[in-house]
């Protein structure tokens, strides 16, 4: 499902991001189907050492504005390309979970803009099993029956391992509650049932590092070993004692894998004066 392009309106009008940093390569971080750019705290904190962080609330999400028409995985992706253009340069993508499915989407449509990729508790889409794919279309009737901040009390708590202290449970569950709306929700789940990019990981040529919480009971390993089983340059990661949101759960431990991949796949200096020493997590 993809809209027409509105004339006079650019892809970006409208959408709210959050930003650290002055120097080194962009790094764009895109939520998952149940957050916004407040996901992203840890690596604004700490990546903005290294790297220029932006961070979006993704259209019809938190801060964002709603869209003005149906948007499909293609319009995602293509909003997230528009931020990178806009500064000018090219960019490494993080994509958590839904942002991952963006993510690899990205780098096949505009691959020109995608120095490398960190996908992290992601999956080639819903679209890979029929049952899955109707799991994601109900969700948007589930959020008009029972209202955000009830929605997220359901859901909120699956995403994080069963030791995740209580502090973190509630900040994923509030920031759910504050960052799903419809129809913006309602457009997303769309775009990851309607998702199978199968058949094209093996064209993504931008060096890519996969990530997934050793507990991650909601894409599940499994998922994130076929992203890194089909991509060529690859390095994969299971991260210990997460659950789905293992940016969250585990932020030095991601962050550290994070700067490693970075310092590969681009100039990045040794650590800056006063930057945290990350590479002790690993």
């Amino acid at each position: 499902m993809t809209s027409a392009p509105q004339v006079g309106i650019r892809p970006t009008d409208g959408l709210h991001v959050e930003e650290a940093g002055e120097h080194g390569p962009l790094l764009l971080c895109l939520h998952g189907i149940g957050s916004s750019s407040a996901a992203f705290a840890p690596q604004l904190a700490e990546l903005s050492a290294y790297a220029r962080v932006v961070a979006w609330d993704a259209p019809g999400y938190a801060r964002s504005a709603d869209p003005g028409a149906p948007l499909g995985l293609d319009d995602f992706a293509d909003a997230a390309a528009a931020l990178i253009r806009e500064r000018g340069t090219n960019a490494h993508v993080l994509g958590v979970s839904w942002g991952g499915v963006i993510a690899l989407r990205l780098a096949v449509r505009h691959p020109d803009l995608v120095t490398s990729l960190i996908v992290a508790d992601s999956s080639p889409g819903s679209g890979t099993d029929a049952a899955k794919a109707a799991g994601m279309r109900q969700r948007a009737a589930e959020l008009a029956e029972l209202g955000p901040r009830a929605f997220a009390e359901r859901r909120g708590p699956r995403l994080v391992s069963p030791g995740a202290p209580p502090e973190l449970v509630s900040r994923v569950v509030d920031t759910m509650a504050a960052s799903v709306r419809l129809p913006g929700y309602a457009y997303a789940a769309e775009s990851m049932a309607a998702a199978d990019l199968r058949g094209e990981l093996a064209t993504i040529a931008a060096p890519t590092l996969v990530l997934c919480g050793d507990q991650d009971a909601v894409t599940g390993v499994e998922a994130s070993q076929a992203i890194a089983g089909a991509i060529h340059k690859t390095a994969y990661v299971i991260v210990k004692d997460a659950g789905h949101l293992a940016n969250q759960e585990r932020p030095r431990a991601f962050n550290a894998w994070v700067l490693s991949h970075l310092r590969i796949a681009d100039r990045i200096p040794e650590r800056p004066e006063a930057a945290p020493i990350l590479e002790q997590e690993l």
